[in-house]
């Protein structure tokens, strides 16, 4: 990874045109939201103005009565990815973000019932809040990272990345052969278990083991439709 992969997240963000977010990654959260186990990845995107970096809050949408956090490793795309092999998926990082895939819970089970996308339920604004970036020669096994959610003080989410149903080369090859990553572009891994619902005021904090923290405050709707 050249140099401008790494300016591109100075000072510690992906400057992504993608991001895109694999569901039920972790066979325990696969289970607790009632769901079978993929046979291949599921992914969704959000757009880039889903992104909101620490010292800004997280805002539940006005539509939203029951907002879940998902603690999540986020992989930074170096430089361009198409139709990438495993065995080079690598190749293509840059690093690693610690990343939260806010959730309207229950706008997403309507769109379920409705059989919709999921737009509404995961690509609100502050729907992705990022932590700074870290470069890939910090962290030499993305697999064997232990990831953690706090909300007020109270541990509700603890998870190890060797969990994961599918690996980081699998799904950098498996998404790069549907569409092209670009150099910045963020891929959001998935969640252990112990999503649940926060309110207005709470403090979201998350880190990854001892590599890194951030924290976010959840606000009200700063308007309605």
């Amino acid at each position: 990874v050249g140099n401008t992969a790494v300016s591109r997240v100075t000072p510690g963000c992906p400057c992504a045109q993608n991001i895109v977010c694999v569901g039920r990654n972790y066979a325990e959260h696969a289970k607790e939201m009632g769901s079978a186990l993929p046979a291949e990845p599921l992914f969704f995107l959000k757009p880039s103005s889903a992104y909101v970096r620490e010292g800004s809050p997280i805002v539940r949408p006005y539509y939203c009565r029951n907002l879940h956090h998902e603690v999540e490793l986020g992989v930074v795309i170096g430089r361009r990815a198409q139709a990438v092999p495993q065995d080079a998926a690598m190749e293509h990082v840059a690093g690693y973000a610690l990343c939260l895939d806010m959730t309207a819970r229950d706008t997403q089970e309507e769109c379920k019932k409705k059989g919709l996308p999921w737009t509404l339920a995961k690509g609100f604004g502050s729907s992705c809040p990022v932590s700074d970036f870290v470069p890939k020669e910090k962290i030499p096994d993305p697999h064997k990272l232990q990831i953690w959610l706090k909300v007020n003080g109270k541990m509700r989410q603890e998870g190890d990345t060797s969990s994961m149903i599918f690996s980081i080369p699998y799904l950098i090859s498996y998404i790069s052969h549907i569409f092209t990553l670009e150099e910045g572009d963020l891929i959001l891994t998935g969640s252990p278990k112990g999503v649940g619902s926060v309110e207005a005021n709470d403090e979201i904090e998350a880190g990854i083991r001892d590599v890194l923290s951030m924290r976010f405050k959840v606000l009200r709707p700063k308007y309605t439709f």
